[in-house]
C-alpha cells in the first residue's frame, strides 16, 4: 500500500479532542449514546473512522447521524450508516469501540494503524461522508469535532444540516445508487419528500378523505420534516402538528413523543386539548424514526396502537394486494417480530402469513426481513419498515396484469415501494403507510384496534449482580443458564390462563428484564412478579431492590 496515514494531521487534531479518562464508550445498536457533554473525543474519532470505512468500500459514501433519538435532551450520540442506508456492519462496531476507548493520541494512532492493517484498507482510495444532526443544543459542537476527524484524513464531507435520522439514511442510499438501475431517489430532502408524498397521493387517489391526524412531533427534528411534508401532501391528508417547540430548552421528548406514549401507556398531556372521541393521533420520537398511534373511544378511554398493531395492519394489507395482483404464488410476504411482540399479534399474523421471531434489536429484525420477498418488521416500540427484495421490485415492474383489478393492485404495490423508506424505520413514511391502509379500509382507530385484542402484559426489571450469568436461546425466549431456572419459569407459566413469560439480560445495564402476559391483567402482573422473584432468589439480586418495587 503506497499511501500512509497522515499521522501528523491526525495527532494535531486528536490533541484538540482528548478522551475523558473516567469513561468507557460502547458502540451498540444505537451507536454511541451518553451525555452530550462527554462525547467530543468520540465524535472526532468517528469522523476518522467514517473516512476509513469509506476508503475500505472504494470511496462509497458513508452516513453519520448525530442524535440520541428518544433520550432526554442532555444526551446525545452518533451512529454510522453503511452505503445502502443500512446499519454499520457488525465487525466495525467493534472497531468503533476500540478507537473510542484509546486513552491517548499515541494509543489512538496505534489503534488506527492496526485497523488499517487488519481490515486491509487502501488509504489511496477517496473518502466521502454525508452527515446530519438533530435539534439538541449539544449538536453543533459535536458536529464541529466530527468535522475535525474528516479534515484529519482529508475526507470529502457533505453536511446535510439539521434533519431526521431516516432522511439521512435515505440520502446515503440515494447518493450511492445515483445513475444505477437501483437508483433510490434524488439525493436531497426535496427528493425524499417528493418520493414519499408522490407514492401516498397515488395510493389514496379516489378514496374518501380521512379526518385530520394530530401528530406529536416530540419537540424534535421531526417538526421541520412534518411542516415541510404538509406542503407536499396538499389536500390528500390534513396534519395537525403539536409539540413543535424545537428551541425551548428541555422540551425535547419531555412528557411527549413515541417513547413516552409506549412506556407510560397514555397520551402526552400536551396532546389532550386536540383529542376528542374517535380522534386518532400519533407520536414521533426525537429523531423521527419511531411511531406510535393512539385514539380516544366514545368514553374518552385511551387506546394505544403500537408497532405490533402497525405490523398487523400493514402486513395483512400487503398480502391482500399481492393476491389481488395475481402474484401470491410468486411473492411471499413475511413478518419478523421479537419476543416482546404481544401474543395476540403473533396469533393474528401467524394465521395469515409466515412469522419469524428474532433476538431484540433492529439489526436482527432488518436482516431477517431481507430473507423474505416482502419483509415486514416492527418492534413494539414503533420502529419498523417494509423491505421489498430487488427480485420482488423487478417482478413488480415487469409483471403483466391480466385484468383491470390486477393492474390496480399492481400499481398500488409499486406506489408502496415509493412511499416506504426501505433503509430504516421512518416515522413519517410509516405514518403515511398507516394512513394509506386506513383510507383503503375506511377504518377509524377503533376498527383498526379491533383486528385483535392485546393480551394484558407486564414488563419489569430486576437489578442483578451479574447480568452475564443469564444466557438465552430460541430468539431470547428461553434461558439456558442459570441452570434449572427455565424449568421453574415453565412450571409457573402453566398456572396462568394464556400465560407466557421470558427473561433476558439487558444489553446496556446490570438488570434482567422479565416480560409476562396472561388473559387477565391481574394475572399478567402476578406472573411477572413471581418470575421476577425466581430471578431474584436464583441470583441474589441487589437486596436494595426487591422485585415487587418494579411491579
Amino acid at each position: 500500500m503506497s499511501a500512509q496515514l497522515p499521522i501528523e494531521a491526525i495527532s494535531q487534531f486528536s490533541d484538540l479532542h482528548p478522551k475523558p479518562g473516567h469513561i468507557r464508550f460502547q458502540y451498540g445498536t444505537a451507536g454511541f449514546r451518553t451525555l452530550g457533554s462527554v462525547l467530543d473525543s468520540v465524535l472526532f474519532r468517528v469522523g476518522v473512522l467514517a473516512a476509513l470505512r469509506s476508503k475500505k468500500l472504494d470511496g462509497k459514501t458513508i452516513g453519520v447521524m448525530v442524535t440520541a433519538s428518544h433520550n432526554p435532551e442532555p444526551d446525545n450520540g452518533v451512529k454510522l450508516v453503511d452505503p445502502r442506508g443500512e446499519m454499520l456492519e457488525a465487525a466495525w462496531e467493534t472497531h468503533a469501540t476500540v478507537l473510542a476507548n484509546a486513552s491517548t493520541t499515541p494509543d489512538f494512532i496505534e489503534a488506527l494503524e492496526t485497523l488499517v492493517k487488519t481490515a486491509k484498507i487502501d488509504l489511496s482510495k477517496p473518502a466521502r461522508v454525508v452527515y446530519a444532526r438533530d435539534t439538541r443544543p449539544s449538536g453543533p459542537a459535536l458536529v464541529a469535532a466530527f468535522e475535525d476527524g474528516l479534515k484529519a484524513l482529508d475526507a470529502e464531507g457533505r453536511n446535510a444540516g439539521v434533519t431526521t435520522t431516516p432522511i439521512l439514511h435515505y440520502l446515503v442510499r440515494s447518493i450511492n445508487t445515483k445513475g444505477t438501475k437501483h437508483e433510490y431517489g434524488d439525493d436531497s430532502e426535496e427528493g425524499y419528500f417528493t418520493k414519499l408524498s408522490g407514492g401516498f397521493k397515488k395510493l389514496v387517489s379516489g378514496k374518501p378523505s380521512l379526518p385530520p391526524l394530530v401528530i406529536d412531533c416530540a419537540n424534535g427534528v421531526g417538526t421541520d420534516a412534518v411542516t415541510k411534508i404538509i406542503g407536499y401532501l396538499g389536500d390528500s391528508l390534513k396534519l395537525i402538528p403539536v409539540n413543535t417547540a424545537t428551541t425551548t430548552p428541555g422540551a425535547l421528548n419531555n412528557a411527549c413523543g413515541a417513547d413516552f406514549v409506549k412506556t407510560s401507556q397514555k397520551f402526552p398531556p400536551s396532546v389532550a386539548p386536540h383529542l376528542k372521541a374517535g380522534q386518532r393521533a400519533c407520536s414521533l420520537d426525537g429523531d423521527a424514526d419511531r411511531l406510535i398511534y393512539y385514539y380516544l373511544d366514545e368514553r374518552s378511554q385511551f387506546h394505544m396502537l403500537d408497532g405490533d398493531k402497525i405490523a398487523a395492519l400493514v402486513a395483512a394489507f400487503i398480502v391482500e394486494l399481492v393476491k389481488a395482483a395475481g402474484l401470491d404464488s410468486e411473492i411471499q410476504v413475511g413478518v419478523v417480530q421479537t419476543a416482546y411482540a404481544n401474543g395476540s399479534s403473533t396469533k393474528y399474523l401467524t394465521e395469515r402469513l409466515p412469522v419469524r421471531c428474532v433476538p431484540t434489536g433492529v439489526k436482527h429484525l432488518h436482516h431477517a426481513a431481507e430473507h423474505f420477498p416482502v419483509g415486514v418488521y416492527f418492534e413494539a416500540n414503533g420502529h419498523g419498515t417494509v423491505l421489498f427484495s430487488p427480485e420482488t421490485q423487478e417482478k413488480l415492474e415487469s409483471h403483466e396484469p391480466s385484468t383491470p383489478a390486477q393492474s390496480t393492485a399492481l400499481n398500488h404495490l409499486l406506489s408502496l415501494t415509493q412511499l416506504i423508506n426501505q433503509t430504516v424505520g421512518d416515522a413519517i413514511s410509516d405514518m403515511l403507510l398507516v394512513e394509506t391502509v386506513l383510507a383503503h379500509k375506511s377504518y377509524s382507530g377503533i376498527e383498526w384496534d379491533s383486528l385483535y385484542v392485546d393480551l394484558p402484559n407486564r414488563l419489569v426489571k430486576v437489578i442483578v449482580v451479574d447480568r452475564h450469568a443469564f444466557k438465552t436461546e430460541d430468539a431470547e425466549r428461553r434461558l439456558v443458564s442459570p441452570k434449572g431456572l427455565q424449568a421453574r419459569i415453565d412450571d409457573l407459566v402453566k398456572r396462568y390462563d394464556g400465560g407466557r413469560s421470558f427473561v433476558r439480560p439487558s444489553g446496556t445495564e446490570d438488570v434482567v428484564r422479565v416480560y409476562a402476559e396472561a388473559v387477565i391483567k391481574s394475572q399478567a402482573d402476578d406472573l411477572a412478579f413471581r418470575v421476577a422473584g425466581l430471578v431474584y432468589d436464583e441470583t441474589g439480586g441487589d437486596p436494595v431492590t426487591r422485585p415487587k418495587e418494579f411491579i
